[in-house]
């Protein structure tokens, strides 16, 4: 333990020790008095010879409380309050920048008035600003409010509704909530459900027995076994057949269930989470989505933010990306480059900023990615994506989900050994539809 002021009382500063996190004593004017073991280990020795050390500066290197300075103070709230506050801060380390979830306490003297407060910093080990290898990349409030709600509710076994634009980044949430339960030792199971009819949704889900349906040659574990103890993740939930939904719902009510073709109930133990780009509530009123399974599943929702709603993070996102596509190659953008990257309207999100630098990596014969090599990129993009937009247009489905389809029936293929007849069934064609849907794609898709 370290305590920086000698007229401390030595006993409220060994309390710290006893705390599983890094912590800090702090007073209600924001003096850091004294700090644990833990918190040395984690952040380094707090500097002293320039005078007294104040939270706000040591953490954040402000010059003012961070209220102040524009963002929440859980120093502040919680003198307001009297009671714990808890708050997600972007705190300066010896490593740069982290993402740290803050908790604080008050401690009342004998008297019950305000002497001091224990400052508890958890770090987030999901996300980061770019610099290191964390799955999840934002500074932005919008991004740092949905870390801090993931957060909360990770180490809950709560059912997470995540909700959110297409490729606005609810797998990483998703596994960023895993990552923060107390079931992270176990498997987080992945069910896409866009695309799967009836019969391949309960095989998928269930698992079936050998003998079920015509091609089912063997026994198949479903995704609800195998996520018991662990995290069932159903995503693009709202694509889910409206019959189906009965069965989901009586699974997640009373975590059984039946193997298709089987009459043993089995049991599963896991914490859901879902997402969807849809409007449950309107297909609730539509009469599209079943009104007590949207409440089984909305217990505690979750918004991620779209990339124009976290356009100050696009610079963390393009470095970390370019990062990651470089491999040993280490690519930079210029500042006009970033200035038309900043100025493009992301329909696809974070998706679509990957696509958009994989193509400038590929166009670029340097290290250094300029405004043209972007706009290339962009260009390259919008031809692609031209006739796609007119088909949609025109009521026929959009190309890329096409290009799912066919993957998929072709992986199914694959793995019934070319049993057209049994693939037909279980994805709900007819043998007819499926002969067609395999053909290869011509250059209008």
């Amino acid at each position: 333990m370290e305590v920086i002021a000698s007229d401390t009382d030595t006993a409220i500063a060994r309390m710290l020790d006893s705390y599983e996190h890094p912590a800090i004593l702090v007073t209600p004017d924001y003096r850091i008095l004294a700090t644990n073991d833990l918190y040395r280990d984690k952040f380094g020795l707090i500097d002293t010879s320039r005078g007294p050390a104040h939270c706000y500066k040591v953490s954040h290197n402000y010059d003012i409380p961070c209220d102040q300075a524009g963002e929440d103070c859980p120093l502040a709230a919680a003198t307001s309050s009297g009671r714990r506050e808890r708050v997600l801060h972007i705190h300066q380390t010896p490593r740069g920048e982290e993402h740290v979830d803050v908790e604080m306490l008050p401690i009342l003297d004998e008297q019950g008035s305000l002497q001091f407060f224990v400052e508890l910093l958890k770090p987030v080990s999901v996300a980061g600003t770019g610099n290191g290898d964390k799955p999840m990349v934002g500074a932005s409030r919008s991004f740092n409010r949905m870390l801090g709600l993931i957060s909360r509710v990770g180490p809950t076994d709560a059912a997470v509704l995540l909700l959110g634009e297409s490729g606005s980044g609810k797998e990483l949430a998703a596994r960023a909530l895993h990552q923060a339960s107390k079931r992270c030792s176990r498997s987080l199971v992945t069910l896409e459900c866009a695309g799967l009819s009836e019969t391949l949704f309960e095989s998928e889900l269930f698992g079936h027995v050998k003998g079920a349906f015509t091609g089912a040659n063997y026994t198949r574990q479903g995704l609800a076994e195998a996520a018991d103890g662990g995290t069932l993740f159903l995503d693009e939930i709202g694509d889910i057949p409206y019959p189906l939904q009965v069965k989901l719902l009586r699974l997640i009510e009373t975590g059984t269930y039946r193997p298709v073709g089987s009459t043993q109930v089995k049991t599963s133990d896991f914490r859901l989470v879902c997402a969807t780009h849809r409007n449950l509530d309107a297909m609730v009123e539509a009469g599209e989505f079943r009104q007590d399974l949207f409440y089984r599943i909305n217990v505690f929702p979750i918004h991620t933010p779209s990339l124009s709603e976290r356009l100050e993070d696009l610079p963390l996102l393009a470095r970390a990306i370019l990062k990651e596509q470089g491999g040993d190659q280490s690519y930079h953008l210029t500042e006009s480059a970033m200035q038309r990257l900043k100025g493009h309207r992301y329909r696809g999100n974070v998706r679509e900023l990957r696509n958009i630098l994989a193509r400038a990596v590929v166009l670029t014969n340097t290290n250094v990615i300029d405004q043209g090599i972007v706009q290339q990129a962009l260009d390259t993009g919008a031809s692609i994506a031209a006739p796609a937009d007119r088909e949609g247009e025109g009521g026929a489905p959009d190309l890329s989900l096409k290009a799912v389809e066919q993957r998929h029936l072709e992986q199914l293929m694959r793995l019934h050994g070319n049993d057209k007849e049994a693939v037909a069934r279980i994805a709900g064609l007819s043998v007819r539809s499926l002969y067609r849907k395999l053909q290869p794609r011509g250059p209008e898709g």
